[in-house]
């Protein structure tokens, strides 16, 4: 069967789901009054009955289904629904919503009809199935190179129009949407386009209406949960083809909704930057009037500047204005940097990395030492080691005016040791006894920037 059909199977089953006939044409439930029966089932709950019994209920017709309760255990609930000229038994179980598996149903109706759409599937589609990955249409679009030149110039744009929806010819005519296929093929063949690479973040996700995976071209089906879709560039696939999409993520910016608590690939990607805005024009600002102030990065300013100057990024983006004008005190400068490090979901230097950062820490040997921090420096992501690369030019010129604002290497390191990284299981006693090991990493970045980036 052509899968591209089955989405007519799917409103067919959808809106005929059988749970029991008693010899009449068309569905009818099999009603019976049971006492004590869980509140969260209806009629079709017959009680504390066998398999045999279930199966004699249901009369050998396809599609027919009962709940029971199991007699080996009493407070287990089963499905029993037939289907391929057997009956079938599921553990069902129920917390809110009804579920066998991994999704979840606001009713046992639902459950069932997504449940016959996949027995159908799997049962008459399953050689097609498998081959769904074999030839896929996601490096050969031919259709977005059709809208690439579009594309193209929607992104030289200012961030201002990126955010619209919806692109416009030269004669500024509305054209198609564009899919997050063509925004990919788009950004693929543009200069100015850093490319870092970045993993999709598939989520799980219910479509409305009839979908196509974009991923091998073929239908969604199901009643919900019928694929995944990317929460940072719109990519809608199955989930079994996730596992084949390359790591190209191009998150859209209509998609992200922050600048802090944003991953910090997510983030440069989606504003097409080298580093993130924020980095870039704290850095600028701090050394436009700032390397001589006293305590500098040590000097914390007032808590609720620095929140206005998050808020500023996370509203305005790159146009956020954190002048003299309106923070004369550059300790709100340096606290919403710090800020932006601390948020990061996933820290400057990774999880990943951690522990062989740590480890590198604690060699003896200077020169080995060095040795092994650049070995681990080589294994960040593009962003995060770019993003490092640039503070810790940044940190060096702060030690260059020590004699003004008394802040070393080793005085740096206390400040940005824990806010660069943290350790991968949130145990405060990793935390304190790893401090001195964080401190001694930053202070040898920046003593020997020039020599380790």
């Amino acid at each position: 069967m052509d899968v591209h059909g089955l989405y007519f199977l799917s409103r067919w089953r959808g809106a005929h789901p059988v749970r029991q006939v008693s010899g009449n044409k068309g569905p009818k439930v099999l009603e019976r009054q049971v006492e004590n029966r869980p509140k969260y089932y209806g009629r079709e709950f017959h009680g504390i009955i066998s398999r045999e019994k279930a199966d004699e209920l249901l009369g050998g017709v396809e599609g027919a289904y009962i709940l029971r309760e199991s007699q080996r255990q009493p407070g287990c609930y089963t499905l029993a629904l037939r289907f391929g000229n057997q009956t079938l038994n599921y553990r069902l179980f129920y917390d809110g919503k009804h579920f066998v598996g991994e999704k979840r149903f606001e009713s046992i109706h639902d459950l069932v009809t997504d449940g016959l759409i996949t027995l159908y599937i799997e049962t008459k589609a399953s050689e097609y199935i498998s081959k769904m990955t074999t030839n896929p249409i996601y490096e050969h679009i031919g259709y977005a190179t059709l809208l690439r030149e579009k594309v193209s110039r929607r992104l030289s744009r200012s961030k201002n129009e990126s955010r619209k929806a919806s692109v416009t010819n030269e004669e500024h005519t509305p054209v198609e949407k564009i899919s997050s296929l063509v925004r990919r093929a788009a950004l693929t063949h543009n200069d100015n386009h850093f490319n870092y690479e970045k993993t999709h973040n598939f989520k799980v996700h219910t479509f409305r209406g009839p979908h196509w995976c974009e991923y091998c071209a073929n239908f969604m089906w199901g009643l919900i949960a019928q694929g995944v879709r990317c929460s940072d560039c719109g990519l809608n696939v199955h989930k079994q083809c996730s596992k084949h999409v390359p790591n190209d993520c191009q998150p859209d910016l209509k998609r992200i909704k922050k600048v802090y608590c944003c991953d910090l690939t997510t983030l440069v990607k989606a504003h097409n930057t080298q580093r993130p805005m924020v980095v870039d024009i704290c850095i600028r600002e701090i050394e436009a009037r700032g390397l001589k102030s006293e305590g500098l990065y040590r000097v914390s300013g007032f808590t609720e500047h620095i929140e206005d100057v998050k808020m500023a990024f996370d509203r305005d983006g790159e146009k956020a204005d954190i002048s003299a004008n309106i923070y004369p005190d550059i300790n709100i400068i340096t606290g919403a940097l710090k800020l932006y490090f601390r948020d990061l979901p996933i820290p400057v230097i990774t999880y990943d990395t951690y522990s062989k950062f740590i480890e590198a820490a604690k060699i003896s040997n200077a020169d080995e030492r060095l040795e092994a921090v650049h070995e681990v420096l080589m294994l960040l992501p593009p962003a995060h080691y770019e993003t490092l690369r640039y503070l810790m030019i940044h940190l060096k010129k702060v030690t260059m005016n020590e004699k003004d604002n008394f802040m070393n290497a080793e005085n740096l390191g206390i400040v940005f040791g824990p806010t660069l990284m943290r350790p991968p299981e949130d145990s405060t006693l990793t935390t304190l006894h790893d401090m001195r090991y964080q401190k001694l990493i930053v202070q040898i970045l920046i003593e020997n920037e020039d020599v380790l980036f």
